[in-house]
C-alpha cells in the first residue's frame, strides 16, 4: 500500500493529464480504413451477387430481340395405306417445308429495349450498392473506434479509482477519513468493471460484422488510437443537389419507368398480328404418269388477335406498373432529400458537441476534479464531492468519444446519400459486368 498522499496525487493528476491529451490530440484518418473499404468492394459476396445479376440481365436483350428460329419439317405425304407405294397416286411425295415467323414491326425492338432497361436497373442498383457497402464498413469501423476508446477510458478510470482508494485508505488509517468512503470507491470500481465487461463483449460482434462485409474468415481488428474529425465546407443545398443527380438509384428508377413504358407499347402492339411465311418442295416419284414433276408451295399465316379483353388487361397492367414506377421514383427522391437533411443536421450537431466537449467540458471537468482532489486531501470537501467530480470527468470523456464517432458515422451516411467523398478515398466502382464470365471461360 502506498502511504505517501503526495505520490498518489501526482499519479492521479498524471493519469488525468494523459486522458486530456488523448482527447485533444488529433491525427489523420487511418489509411487502413480506405484499404478495408477497397477490400469490401472487391470481395463482398452481396455485391458480387448483384454484379452477376446485372450480367445475367444484360444477356436478355439479344435473346428477346431476335427472330425465332426457322422451322424445317419433312413430310411423307399421301402414301396409300395398303402398299405404301410412291408411284401409284399423283399426290404422293416427300415434302420439305421451311417456315419463319415474323412479329409485327416494332415488337422485337420494344422487347429488346425493355430488356435493356431492365438490365440498366440492375446495373444502377449494383453501382449504388457500392456506396452502401462502403458506408456499412465505415459505420462498423467507427463503432469499433468508439468501443476501443471507451475501453481505454474505463480502464484508465479504474486505475484512477484504485489510486483514490489507496488515498482514502491512507486517510482512514490516519483517522482523517471514513471507511464508507473506501466502500463507495470500491463500488464505483465495480460499476466501471461492469461497463468494461459489456464493452469487451461488443468488440467481437463488431468484428464479426466487418468480417462478413469483407468476406473474411474470423479475425480481429484494431481501430486507430486517435482519429481526427474532418470538417466539410459543403453546404446542405450542394449535398441535396448532388445526391438527387448522382445517386445511381435515381438512374435505376428512370430505367424502371422506361421499362414499363416499353411494356405498355408492347401490350398495345399485341393488337396487331404476327406473320409466318412458309415454302415447301414436294419430291415426287419419276415413275408416275407425269414423270413425277415436283410440286412447289408457298403460303402465309397470321394469328387473329380477336380476344380483346386479355389485351386490354395487359395494357391496364402496364399503365398501373408505369404509375407505380413513377411514384417509386418520386418517393426515392423524397427519401434521399429527407435523409440528406437528417444527416446534415446530425453532422452539425455532433461536430459542435465534439468541439464543446474537447474544448470546454472536458477541460472544465478535469480542473474541477483536480480542485476536488486537492481540497479532499486537506479535508475541505467530502469524499462524495471528489467522487462526483471523477464521475463527471469520466462521463465527459465517454460522451466525447460517443458524439465524435457519431459524427464520423454521419459523414459516412452523407457520403452514401450524396456520393460525395468526405472521408478517405472516393468509392471506385467496377463497371466490367462480364469480368466473372471472362474468368469462367
Amino acid at each position: 500500500m502506498l502511504s505517501n498522499p503526495q505520490t498518489l496525487k501526482r499519479r492521479i493528476l498524471s493519469g488525468l493529464l494523459f486522458l486530456g491529451l488523448s482527447i485533444l490530440g488529433s491525427a489523420a484518418l487511418a489509411t487502413s480504413l480506405d484499404e478495408l473499404v477497397v477490400e469490401a468492394l472487391d470481395n463482398n459476396p452481396d455485391l458480387a451477387a448483384m454484379k452477376a445479376r446485372w450480367a445475367e440481365n444484360s444477356y436478355k436483350a439479344p435473346q428477346v430481340g431476335s427472330l425465332k428460329d426457322p422451322v424445317l419439317s419433312f413430310t411423307l405425304s399421301n402414301y396409300p395405306s395398303d402398299d405404301f407405294s410412291s408411284d401409284t397416286f399423283p399426290m404422293t411425295g416427300n415434302e420439305v417445308k421451311l417456315a419463319q415467323a415474323f412479329p409485327f414491326p416494332g415488337k422485337l425492338e420494344n422487347r429488346a429495349a425493355l430488356a435493356n432497361e431492365q438490365a440498366k436497373w440492375f446495373e444502377a442498383a449494383y453501382y449504388d450498392a457500392h456506396y452502401q457497402v462502403a458506408r456499412k464498413v465505415k459505420d462498423a469501423w467507427y463503432r469499433l473506434y468508439f468501443n476501443q476508446m471507451a475501453i481505454g477510458v474505463v480502464e484508465r478510470n479504474m486505475q484512477l479509482v484504485d489510486d483514490i482508494v489507496r488515498l482514502t485508505e491512507v486517510r482512514y488509517e490516519t483517522g482523517s477519513g471514513l471507511q464508507q468512503d473506501v466502500l463507495k470507491a470500491q463500488v464505483k470500481k465495480s460499476k466501471l468493471l461492469d461497463q468494461l465487461i459489456s464493452l469487451q463483449q461488443q468488440k467481437p460482434v463488431i468484428e464479426a460484422e466487418l468480417n462478413r462485409l469483407l468476406n473474411r474468415p474470423a479475425g480481429t481488428f484494431e481501430a486507430p488510437v486517435k482519429m481526427a474529425l474532418p470538417k466539410t465546407e459543403i453546404g446542405l443545398d450542394e449535398f441535396e443537389r448532388v445526391g438527387l443527380q448522382e445517386r445511381p438509384l435515381n438512374a435505376a428508377y428512370q430505367a424502371l419507368i422506361k421499362r414499363y413504358r416499353y411494356q405498355k407499347k408492347l401490350a398495345e402492339l399485341d393488337d396487331y398480328p404476327d406473320v409466318t411465311l412458309w415454302g415447301s418442295w414436294r419430291f415426287r416419284d419419276d415413275n408416275l404418269p407425269d414423270e413425277g414433276t415436283d410440286f412447289v408451295s408457298a403460303g402465309i399465316s397470321f394469328n387473329l388477335p380477336v380476344y380483346r379483353e386479355k389485351r386490354r388487361a395487359a395494357v391496364a397492367e402496364a399503365n398501373a406498373a408505369l404509375r407505380m414506377a413513377e411514384y417509386q421514383s418520386k418517393g426515392f427522391r423524397n427519401s434521399v432529400s429527407e435523409s440528406i437533411h437528417k444527416a446534415y443536421a446530425r453532422m452539425q450537431e455532433t461536430f459542435q458537441q465534439s468541439e464543446l466537449y474537447s474544448k470546454g467540458i472536458i477541460p472544465q471537468t478535469s480542473q474541477s476534479f483536480q480542485a476536488a482532489l486537492g481540497s479532499y486531501q486537506v479535508g475541505k470537501v467530502a469524499f462524495v464531492s471528489l467522487l462526483e467530480a471523477l464521475i463527471a470527468t469520466f462521463k465527459a470523456e465517454m460522451d466525447y468519444y460517443r458524439v465524435s464517432s457519431e459524427y464520423l458515422k454521419t459523414l459516412a451516411w452523407l457520403e452514401a446519400e450524396s456520393t460525395l467523398p468526405l472521408t478517405g478515398r472516393p468509392v471506385v466502382i467496377d463497371k466490367d459486368k462480364h469480368a466473372g464470365d471472362k474468368e469462367e471461360h
